[in-house]
């Protein structure tokens, strides 16, 4: 794609770049488009410009904005890595470490590949290109809201009704619809049971 950026040469951007920014289906001649000037000249006396990196750096200051208001961000989960997950934020790629997938440990996430989800910002490093973002952390917000739903709801005497997840030698973990109670082997049953 050529480009006219009022200087004496043109600069010329690979139309790759326009595919991983998403904005290749909209392209038009005479349209205006951002670009970041690398170099004005390079040894062939071409002016050397991207429009990956000017969509990269308006992305980078809104989700720097994000991270200092402790904001919410969506993104879009696009590969596996071997220690987590790739998510694309705004235009910006993001590392989402294993860790930090769920609540409890998950073996297999490939059925997050290629969905959105809303993340957390953990941490951001401008000058290594690095972001960090966190699913857990929406995941325990949600998980606080529900269970202090169920408490309010469900005061001491109350009946309550849940599904039996697991078995233990000491008794029954039940789910109450977000959150797990347990019920004593003593409290299962009037009568002894094995």
């Amino acid at each position: 794609i050529t480009v006219d950026i009022g200087y004496k040469s043109e600069g010329q951007i690979p139309k790759e770049e326009f595919l991983n920014t998403g904005s290749s289906d909209d392209l038009k001649t005479g349209q205006s488009i951002e670009v970041f000037v690398e170099k004005l000249e390079d040894r062939e006396g071409n002016v050397k410009v991207s429009h990956e990196k000017a969509i990269k750096m308006k992305s980078w200051e809104k989700l720097q904005k994000l991270f200092d208001n402790k904001e919410r961000v969506k993104g879009f989960i696009v590969g596996k890595a071997k220690a987590g997950l790739y998510v694309k934020i705004m235009g910006t790629n993001a590392f989402l470490p294993l860790s930090q997938v769920d609540v409890r440990p998950v073996r297999d996430v490939s059925h997050l590949i290629k969905t959105e989800e809303t993340f957390e910002i953990l941490k951001m490093d401008y000058s290594k290109g690095n972001i960090v973002v966190s699913r857990k952390a929406i995941l325990e917000e949600k998980q606080k809201e529900i269970k202090n739903q169920i408490v309010e709801k469900s005061q001491n005497n109350s009946v309550v009704i849940g599904k039996v997840k697991t078995f233990t030698y000491y008794g029954a973990f039940v789910d109450l619809g977000g959150i797990d109670g347990l019920v004593h082997l003593s409290d299962i049953s009037w009568s002894r049971i094995g």
